[in-house]
């Protein structure tokens, strides 16, 4: 059938030879015996192309680098000094609250008030203080105690304080205060309520939306927005024993403690009402707006001694 069966057989040489790479003569070379410029010119161009290519962005990623790090440890050395003058400001003005506990006197506050950055609200907290306004904080009492700060009561926006406030021409809107809260987020980088420093609560984050309800005005149904709780006067203040970044949404740094942490201390041990916003229950009356969540949200966190200012004013 085959004619020339020699075909199939397998050739006794091969047809193809290794051609040997002339790298490894290159690596052999010794310093002695040849230079560095010498063995460059033994390798091909491509080679030569891909070292020299290398080398440059070796040398130039070590020269970019290093100003990189130092551009970003200048930007975080401007930004801890930017914190730090927002926090520790210049007072302008001194006051003073001496407080009691369950009618024991546990001590004196001394406060610095912000007089240049924020001349409104170290205003306002001076007014309160020592009377000018035609109500003052004194026989006002603390009437919340959390783990990073307590909170004043304030004045009420009604009634005998509001009645007191109107003849004297005293006018305890918060929103001039509110602007100068906006001012003090743009300019202070981090957190503005450190431990020790003093605000006055402008907003309440934590307010629900409005309820929308149907109401029949002049025989048509309309749409009216029905307002849950009450926003803050700009009267009640806080003190921060802690950093609480949480307060930032809603409080307007105005000074800070100079003298009297002991008291402030004193005044954050007292016993509280248990928080039971865990509770089911709680958060869907919450969510719908039920008044009576809102009610018994006021309620948690208060103390359960009295914890009054005897007397304020200015030093």
């Amino acid at each position: 059938m085959w004619s020339n069966p020699k075909i199939i057989q397998p050739l006794s040489t091969p047809v193809f030879t290794p051609i040997q790479s002339p790298l490894p003569q290159i690596l052999s070379l010794t310093a002695s015996s040849a230079s560095p410029l010498k063995q460059f010119t033994k390798l091909s161009r491509r080679d030569f192309s891909i070292f020299t290519t290398s080398s440059l962005l070796l040398l130039l990623g070590s020269h970019t680098l290093e100003p990189l790090h130092m551009s970003n440890a200048r930007a975080e050395k401007v930004g801890t000094e930017e914190n730090s003058s927002c926090a520790n400001q210049t007072a302008t003005k001194e006051a003073f609250l001496d407080v009691a506990i369950n009618g024991e006197p546990v001590g004196r506050i001394i406060i610095g008030l912000y007089g240049d950055t924020v001349p409104f609200g170290a205003k306002r907290f001076s007014e309160l203080v020592s009377g000018a306004a035609g109500v003052s904080y004194r026989r006002k009492e603390f009437l919340k105690i959390m783990p990073n700060y307590v909170q004043h009561g304030g004045l009420r926006s009604y009634g005998v304080d509001a009645e007191l406030a109107r003849k004297t021409g005293s006018n305890v809107a918060v929103d001039t205060l509110v602007n100068e809260w906006e001012k003090q987020n743009d300019n202070c980088s981090g957190t503005k309520n450190v431990a020790t420093s003093v605000g006055i609560i402008v907003r309440d984050p934590s307010k629900p939306p409005p309820k929308i309800k149907l109401v029949a005005r002049k025989g048509k149904l309309e749409i009216d927005e029905e307002e849950v709780g009450m926003d803050p006067n700009g009267t009640e203040f806080l003190i921060a024993t802690k950093d609480s970044p949480e307060l930032d949404a809603s409080t307007l740094v105005v000074g800070r403690v100079l003298e009297g942490m002991d008291v402030v201390k004193r005044i954050s041990e007292v016993k509280t009402v248990q928080e039971n916003t865990g509770s089911p229950y709680f958060r869907v009356a919450k969510l719908i707006g039920d008044k009576r969540a809102v009610v018994a949200e006021r309620g948690f966190n208060r103390p359960y001694l009295k914890v009054v200012i005897t007397n304020c004013g200015l030093i």
